[in-house]
């Protein structure tokens, strides 16, 4: 319970006329008296709090970026009309700074015996798993004095995947592939190793395509076609230790790896590919396999949205042990972590061939392009310290990919906004090279 401003100001007003026409204690009493009487009325009056019943539907999970609405049902089962304000709090996080205030709070009023419905649009700047906090809710008495107050627990929860931005590529990579595939009038013949089918031989063809036995059932030369081969198997592998947690630009390098993963994941599902995720860093974070090509991609960003980086250092070689466990069979392991030396040289070099010796390993990361900005920078005095600095960072990185690729590893550094194509374009040029 708690009183309004309209009886702070009733008793300011009051005060006026006991000091000008009856100065003392009689004037006071009279006044106050009054005005507590009203209160009381309105109190009364008022509609409880603690009977009231709450339920919510909805949404159940939002891309990060997107809006989520959330709907409150508020039903009255007693006698009286609910006149009320109501706070429908979530974390922080669930709205853009500045406007959670407006998003949360609602002007309710509900007759007796019947039910309203508020909606709360979210609009999280963060992702993983939102839960609603208490809905409080404050009634009024129809004089708008004395109020009743009182807090309920509606559960319900938001789960916000990743944004998956790097989709808008997906169309131009799936072109690529068609023609990888032998599907369009831009056919390349004889890459890949897998069957595709039988046509009439023309000048030029390799002779060695040449099916003599086909031949010989029909009057023409007929020759085999490729296609690069289906049904290979790809190891995502996120490194969420404590260099995945590095903020480039606005985001942590994990959500710029996460992107990259799941355009990888679409196109390589759509080529007839099985894909697997593992996130590791000490121990194993999230696990996805043996899911169907229309499944796969739900899953994987089912599986990223809670993943955060956590600050330790990366196991190597754990990490490699639980890999090769998850990958039994000859895969494409596209592990997505750091080139900085110190963690490469010290806890992935050393275990490197073990993965090298059985898979094909692709090794991408994130880049920080303002680390690009700072090499050109010139003027003055700092600015050419910071050139310096940053020059040299950008040859420790060159070196520690020319070490990787002395192992046989096909090393992607791009930024954010490049990584997720530039993965791509790697795993298609890995297929028709037939390398997988």
């Amino acid at each position: 319970m708690a009183l309004t401003g309209r009886a702070a100001l009733l008793a300011a007003l009051g005060s006026v006329p006991v000091g000008i026409l009856e100065p003392g204690w009689t004037g006071i009493l009279t006044v106050n008296g009054s005005l507590a009487l009203a209160c009381a009325c309105d109190y009364a009056l008022a509609a409880p709090v603690r009977r009231l019943l709450l339920t919510r539907s909805g949404d159940t999970s939002v891309r990060l970026g997107d809006t989520a609405d959330i709907t409150l049902t508020v039903t009255n089962p007693s006698r009286r009309p609910l006149r009320a304000r109501l706070r429908d709090a979530w974390p922080p996080s669930s709205w853009q700074a500045g406007t959670e205030v407006e998003a949360s709070r609602h002007l309710l009023s509900v007759p007796p015996g019947e039910r309203r419905r508020v909606t709360t649009r979210l609009r999280p700047t963060r992702r993983g798993d939102h839960q609603a906090d208490r809905v409080t809710i404050r009634s009024y008495g129809p004089l708008g004095l004395f109020t009743r107050q009182g807090a309920h627990r509606v559960p319900w929860t938001v789960r916000v995947l990743p944004p998956f931005a790097s989709r808008k590529h997906l169309p131009s990579k799936l072109a690529r592939l068609r023609e990888l595939d032998g599907r369009t009038s831009m056919l390349t013949r004889g890459e890949g190793t897998e069957f595709d089918s039988l046509r009439e031989y023309v000048p030029g063809d390799d002779t060695r395509s040449i099916d003599w036995r086909a031949t010989a059932r029909q009057s023409a030369v007929a020759v085999r076609t490729w296609r690069p081969e289906r049904d290979r198997h790809i190891l995502l592998v996120l490194d969420t230790g404590r260099t995945s947690a590095g903020r480039v630009g606005d985001a942590p390098r994990l959500d710029a790896s996460m992107d990259a993963a799941l355009l990888l994941a679409a196109l390589a599902s759509r080529a007839g590919d099985r894909v697997a995720l593992l996130a590791y860093d000490r121990r194993v974070r999230a696990l996805v396999q043996g899911r169907s090509a229309g499944d796969v991609l739900p899953s994987l960003v089912d599986a990223m949205a809670a993943l955060d980086p956590e600050l330790v250092e990366t196991d190597g070689p754990g990490l490699t042990a639980t890999a090769l466990r998850t990958a039994p069979r000859r895969s494409l392991i596209v592990l997505l972590t750091t080139l900085d030396a110190a963690p490469v040289e010290q806890g992935l070099l050393p275990v490197l061939a073990q993965l090298t010796r059985r898979h094909t390993v692709l090794i991408a990361s994130v880049a920080d392009p303002y680390i690009a900005r700072m090499a050109e920078a010139r003027g003055d005095a700092d600015a050419v310290y910071e050139a310096a600095a940053a020059a040299q960072a950008q040859d420790e990185r060159r070196r520690t990919a020319e070490q990787l690729r002395r192992h046989g590893v096909t090393v992607v550094d791009e930024t954010p906004e490049n990584l997720a194509p530039a993965l791509a374009d790697a795993y298609l040029a890995l297929k028709a090279a037939g390398r997988l």
